[in-house]
């Protein structure tokens, strides 16, 4: 059976981090939990720590943001299998982890998975706004700006021991620079699953408007120049059109 350790990174989330730790406590599958705290100041480490069970980690201290706090928790990490949970963040069903253990366990080859997330309005969390479907994502089209679903990636502890971790020297799209420099050369193999892993909080770092959505824009461009692909401002932009069929009537 596959080990797997879940990642979080949290400061000053007190509204949200109880909800999101619940959710891994509800999973079928034991996973090693490692929260990263920024040293918050409004009440979220008495909050990890009441929910954090006998074998998880919690580590409170300043940081240098949530890509250094990640990093933190991946160096801890004790499982053969590493994901992320975001403190605003939960898993769509109890069941999530047990099917990514199972699709790992099947394929001892097998470097990486990833699904669909759902974002929810923030005061609804039953309210589905969009979809963002992993499927449009393949290693050749990373020059077009498109990255799997962040938080349903679940990879090997060896896909970091060879890439190494996220570099801190980006605010916003770090992520996306990690995901281009383990996916560019088509090495990994990995499998996409059609379902929703992942419930999103919306109006996180990379979706909190105009001014957020510029700087990604301009990491992300740096980030495919870093790692020797094609992009340019055209074909960064040609993603936006087909954003608005994620989006979804409330239900």
């Amino acid at each position: 059976m596959t080990d797997i350790s879940v990642i979080t990174a949290v400061y000053n989330r007190m509204a949200t981090i109880g909800r999101a730790m619940e959710s891994l406590a509800a999973q079928t599958h034991p996973a090693e939990h490692i929260v990263i705290d920024g040293a918050s100041t409004d009440g979220t480490l008495r909050i990890v720590e009441d929910y954090a069970g006998a074998h998880d980690t919690v580590i409170s201290e300043p940081d240098n943001g949530i890509y250094d706090a990640l990093n933190k928790g991946i160096s801890k990490a004790k499982g053969e299998v590493i994901g992320l949970l975001h403190s605003d963040d939960l898993f769509a069903s109890p069941n999530v982890l047990s099917r990514i253990a199972e699709m790992f366990d099947a394929d001892a080859d097998l470097d990486a998975v990833y699904a669909d997330a759902a974002f929810f309005h923030p005061k609804a969390p039953d309210q589905i706004i969009r979809r963002y479907r992993s499927a449009r994502f393949s290693s050749a089209r990373i020059g077009w700006g498109l990255m799997p679903a962040h938080t349903t990636l679940y990879l090997r502890r060896r896909v970091f021991d060879h890439y190494g971790l996220y570099r801190t020297d980006y605010r916003i799209a770090a992520d996306y620079e990690f995901i281009a420099r383990i996916f560019k050369n088509g090495i990994l193999k990995a499998r996409y699953e059609p379902d929703v892993w992942v419930m999103m909080q919306s109006g996180g770092a990379s979706t909190g408007g105009l001014r957020s959505t510029l700087q990604l824009n301009r990491e992300v461009l740096r980030a495919c120049r870093s790692n020797g692909i094609k992009m340019n401002w055209f074909k960064l932009l040609s993603k936006y059109p087909a954003k608005l069929s994620e989006f979804m009537r409330p239900t």
